[in-house]
Parts: C-alpha cells; sequence; structure tokens
C-alpha cells in the first residue's frame, strides 16, 4: 500500500515509517505542515494519508481541513485522521460527504501495528474505521431523541459495530450471533434509516453518518 503520512512531530513520524515499512508499506511522502498534505497527494498519488488533526501552521485543525480538501481532490484516496483526544465533531466532518476510505484513531492506537494495520486495510478498501473510544463516547452522549430511537438495541450494537469499520462477518464474531442474523439487523438499519439501495451512495457510511449527526456537538 502507498501511504502519504502528515505529521509534525519528528518522533512519530520517523516512528510510524518504520511501522508502516515493517507492515511491508510504502511511504511515498512525509511531510510536516499541513499546508503539503494536497500538493504531496496530487504528486505522489497514495492509496491511503495518515494525517494528524493538529498540524503547523496554526496547529488547530489545519489537518483535519487539508485532509478534507485532499478528499475532494482526490476521491479515492483513503484517509485516515490521528488525534491525541477524542473529538467527536471531526469523525462528523471527514464522513460528511457520505463516501467511504476514512477513518479516525487516537494516536495511542498506533503504537499497535496490528490495529494500524487494519485501519489502513478498511480506509484502503473504502470502508471506515473508527476509534472505540470515538465511538464509545458518541453512545454516551447520545440525546433522548434522535433519528435512531426505532432501532432495537440489537440493531444499535449493529450500527455501533459499523461504526468501527467491521465487517459484517467480525460482528458476527462480536456478538456471537449468525451471519444471516447479522445481515438481517443491518437490513434493518437501513430500511430504519430510510437508506434504500443505491449504485452510487455507500450505505454504511451513509448510516454511520445518520448516527454521527444524532450526537450532540461539545
Amino acid at each position: 500500500m502507498r501511504i502519504l503520512l502528515a505529521e509534525d512531530s519528528v518522533l512519530l513520524r520517523e516512528g510510524l515509517v518504520r511501522l508502516l515499512a515493517e507492515a511491508g508499506h510504502e511511504v511515498v511522502a512525509a511531510v510536516d505542515d499541513a499546508t503539503a498534505i494536497v500538493p504531496a497527494a496530487l504528486e505522489h498519488r497514495p492509496d491511503v494519508a495518515v494525517v494528524d488533526v493538529r498540524m503547523p501552521p496554526t496547529f488547530t485543525d489545519d489537518g483535519l481541513r487539508a485532509a478534507v480538501a485532499l478528499r475532494a481532490a482526490l476521491p479515492d484516496t483513503g484517509v485516515l485522521v490521528l488525534s491525541q483526544y477524542v473529538e467527536e465533531s471531526y469523525a462528523r466532518d471527514l464522513l460528511a460527504d457520505g463516501r467511504g476510505g476514512v477513518g479516525y484513531l487516537l494516536k495511542d492506537r498506533v503504537q499497535d501495528l496490528e490495529a494500524l494495520a487494519d485501519a489502513l486495510t478498511r480506509v484502503a478498501s473504502g470502508g471506515s474505521a473508527l476509534d472505540p473510544d470515538v465511538v464509545a463516547q458518541l453512545v454516551v452522549a447520545r440525546r433522548r431523541t434522535d433519528p435512531l430511537d426505532t432501532l432495537t438495541a440489537r440493531e444499535r450494537e449493529v450500527l455501533v459495530l459499523m461504526a468501527e469499520g467491521r465487517s459484517n462477518t467480525a460482528i458476527a464474531d462480536t456478538l456471537v450471533v449468525s451471519h444471516g442474523a447479522v445481515e438481517k439487523h443491518v437490513g434493518n438499519v437501513f430500511a430504519k434509516l430510510g437508506l434504500p439501495p443505491s449504485d452510487s451512495d455507500h450505505r454504511r457510511v451513509l448510516a454511520v453518518l445518520t448516527w454521527l449527526r444524532a450526537q450532540p456537538e461539545h
């Protein structure tokens, strides 16, 4: 997999380059400023861009805004955003266009090579990979009334696992149910959220986006 890495911390950037190389990936460019992300992506056409949220020049959300711009310029390039803290609004921003190929991981998670590799694979294949801590915080913060009130408890569990980027097979293994049962629950989620079959929309991403939009802003 060809990867663009955007991280201003020299130690973390060099560490990630080594980790990714050990996992068999090629880091085609490593930049330390958000303004360099889109130009580097246009030049090297990576499969996935791994981007820190808070980067120069302002150290606020420069990396996130560059990631959104990258997705607009190169729709087929996956984006995996790294953050030091849980910021659910970042996940909403990443999923706002309704397409797949996005991920949000806490930086602590990247020390686990297996978790990082799994997230990269999901994002590169057009899926989503949301950090479990982000998902957990969103669940705690859920409003009393939201578009998801019609979902059963099991359907909500399935949707949470979908938000983490799990496949139907992985969801079945986690919940210890059959693959057919998961397909039924996923179908119910789509139907209850008003997401009919479509050739152009990634329904799993749209379902997760509906769920994220139901969370209160902080």
